[in-house]
């Protein structure tokens, strides 16, 4: 029971509840303890109902969560419950006590603050001991012994018969609690300029423990406290912050730290109500990278993404676009790639090259955040860009192994992780815009594109858009390019030369004239804005008139592979990444339908995607099978010829099918010579083919 000093302040937090949480209490009662052991109070209440009661709370939290709880616990019920070990749990604190992590200061220790970010890494939840009690194993007598976070404290001596042990712990007598450490990384759209994102731990107990996993957007209330760096030899003078935690809700907002004033909003609207917006789009995405038009368009498509659906039988269609970029080198794409993450309101950014399938997907590890002897969950990249957008580089500099980690990613949004005995499912709700070269470092144009993509099938199957940029000398557009760079990096020398020179006959005017054509045409900030407003305000659905524009086209497509021998030209993959594309086209103009313009829009940017890579260069005709399963149907059919034909000839020759032979019956039924032998070093690599003797061979 408190002391008589503190009666008035339990008295106070006893009308507290009876004024504001009577219900929630009564409620509290009829589940505790095994449903519900907590109460959940928010800070403005507590507020409203005394401004100097709610400041000290925040100033002494421990204290005061102490008779906050022994008021709950004396509450008069009207049902025979004793609340004796429930919680009161104490959120939405003010602005004042929500710092950044990276702004956490020596002034907030001690103090009850908040934080948000995204839960990086979580331990296994595990039984804390709270008080244990020893059994002296000479007389029997148990000596209880309160245990900090730190230490486990042992008895110096029994107190029956005053010797120093031997002593075990007994687990009947001792007092437990679930416990679990989190680690808590700041959220990627509180980050500009390349800052490495901070992170802070907290301990949490009882009931609000198991409740998040990796990649979680969460708010967590708690007090900051301090440990010591250095090792128990070498004890140093510097300080971690850590938090004890007193709550932990997942945050569904989807942009939480978006400032979205009712200026932007009316600055929004009126630039969606433009009848050059979609040009403007294009326009703000990286001014400095001359062309690619409808790569640009296309990106932006990405950015404000399609809608995702939940269907009534508890499935989930995704609405978020993948994108696939493979180009010569110097093209910019991964310019383009870090001007998307600048401008995406949740983005992440990676490099294949130094990526592994644990750094992009989740891993389990055992570190010093699991005090080495427990696993713990740690997320990845595709994780931590949950609800946003994952750029990865050099996609094709990736292990095989670490890139088909990413096949689930893609299709089903989730990460399935079974490690080290952890079973988890972790969300990665976001789209993947990848970046990748060629094959062989630059296009072959004498090559059929699809086999210089050097992915596999499966992987390239998942990405809705697929762009080749190739860098092929054009007169007029290499003076344009060289005119765009010069003019660009003239504006950059003037900027540099007004801000770094103190002597300079720079004029702003001039400035300003220069900088006009790298200009994006709607400011970086207000665009984060304005896809945030359109995620979170605009789901747009189909009109009949779009619909019939989207069936008309696939279907006309797919017309072309009835005939037996005719490749399939589009598969139903095609079909929902056009429906998620002419969502995000009406999204672009905060538009709630779908409109023909839209499905016309993204039928021409698929067309030229398919014009790309989807067609068979010796027949001129559309083939998914290129992208969908790596080679074309012209190519299969050649391959089984040639087979064939092995087997033929080697049953003539006992030594196996003399090469040459093959390669003149295969002129002789109409095929290239040069593409024949291709194939047949194609099929010796694939132990299809052999060679028993130099220059003969026999089938598999």
């Amino acid at each position: 029971m408190a002391q008589a000093g503190n009666e008035e302040l339990i008295d106070s937090f006893d009308r507290f509840f009876r004024d504001y949480y009577d219900g929630a209490i009564k409620e509290l009662a009829q589940r505790y303890p095994t449903e519900q052991r907590s109460l959940a109070v928010d800070w403005d209440d507590l507020y409203r109902y005394d401004p100097d009661l709610a400041d000290d709370y925040l100033a002494q939290p421990e204290q005061l969560q102490r008779y906050a709880e022994e008021a709950l616990r004396l509450y008069d019920l009207p049902i025979d419950v004793s609340l004796g070990r429930a919680h009161v749990r104490i959120r939405n604190l003010p602005e004042t006590e929500s710092p950044e992590i990276r702004e956490i200061r020596a002034e907030h220790m001690n103090r009850l603050v908040e934080v948000r970010g995204i839960v990086r890494k979580a331990t296994d939840v595990r039984p804390k001991v709270e008080e244990a009690a020893f059994e002296c194993q000479l007389c029997g007598t148990l000596t209880r012994i309160p245990q900090s976070t730190s230490d486990f404290q042992e008895p110096h001596e029994c107190q029956g018969c005053e010797r120093q042990g031997p002593f075990q712990v007994n687990f009947d007598q001792s007092e437990f609690v679930d416990s679990q450490k989190l680690r808590i990384q700041e959220s990627p759209e509180g980050l500009r300029g390349g800052e490495t994102p901070q992170a802070i731990d907290i301990h949490i107990e009882d009931d609000i423990t198991g409740e998040v996993t990796p990649g979680d957007h969460v708010s967590a209330t708690g007090v900051l406290r301090l440990e010591q760096q250095g090792t128990d030899q070498e004890k140093s003078p510097v300080f971690d912050f850590y938090m004890e935690g007193v709550s932990v809700e997942i945050d569904e907002e989807q942009f939480e730290d978006m400032d979205i004033t009712e200026d932007d909003k009316a600055e929004i609207v009126r630039l969606s109500e433009r009848e050059d917006i979609y040009e403007r789009m294009v326009d703000s995405i990286a001014p400095s990278i001359y062309g690619y038009e409808q790569e640009k368009l296309s990106m932006m498509l990405q950015l404000f993404s399609g809608v995702t659906k939940h269907l009534p039988d508890g499935s989930r269609i995704r609405g978020d676009l993948h994108m696939l970029l493979i180009g010569d080198p110097g093209t910019g794409k991964s310019q383009l790639l870090s001007y998307i993450q600048n401008i995406a309101p949740r983005s992440v950014y990676t490099s294949g090259k130094g990526s592994s399938s644990a750094g992009l997907t989740a891993a389990a590890v055992r570190d010093d955040f699991g005090d080495g002897q427990q696993w713990s969950l740690e997320a990845g990249a595709l994780v931590l860009a949950d609800q946003g957008i994952a750029a990865v580089d050099e996609l094709d500099k990736m292990a095989p192994d670490d890139r088909s980690a990413m096949h689930e990613a893609l299709e089903q949004q989730k990460i399935s992780v079974s490690k080290a005995g952890i079973n988890a499912t972790l969300k990665s709700r976001c789209s993947l815009l990848g970046a990748a070269n060629p094959k062989y470092g630059r296009f072959d144009q004498y090559e059929p594109i699809g086999e210089q993509i050097d992915l596999e099938p499966a992987l390239i199957s998942r990405f809705d858009l697929i762009f080749t940029v190739t860098d092929q000398p054009d007169e007029e557009k290499d003076a344009n390019l060289a005119e765009h760079i010069l003019r660009t990096n003239y504006a950059g020398e003037l900027t540099t030369q007004r801000e770094e020179m103190t002597s300079h006959d720079v004029t702003t005017d001039e400035i300003e004239e220069m900088t006009e054509t790298v200009d994006p045409a709607i400011d970086a900030d207000l665009l984060r804005k304005y896809v945030a407003y359109a995620k979170q305000n605009c789901h747009p659905r189909m009109t009949e008139d779009a619909r019939e524009a989207i069936q008309d086209f696939y279907v006309d497509l797919r017309s072309k592979g009835v005939d037996e021998d005719a490749p399939v030209p589009v598969t139903a993959r095609q079909l929902e990444a056009l429906v998620r594309l002419a969502e995000a086209s009406a999204r672009i103009r905060l538009s709630d339908t779908v409109s023909r313009e839209d499905a016309e829009r993204i039928i021409e940017i698929t067309r030229a995607c398919l014009q790309d890579i989807g067609v068979d260069p010796e027949t001129g005709e559309f083939d998914a099978d290129i992208v969908e399963a790596g080679t074309s149907k012209s190519q299969r059919d050649r391959i089984k010829n040639i087979k064939a034909l092995i087997a033929d000839v080697e049953e003539e020759y006992d030594e196996g099918a003399p090469t040459d032979v093959v390669l003149e019956r295969a002129g002789e039924i109409g095929m290239d010579e040069s593409k024949a032998e291709h194939e047949i070093e194609k099929l010796k690599q694939k132990g299809e083919v052999y060679e028993p003797k130099t220059d003969h061979l026999r089938t598999t």
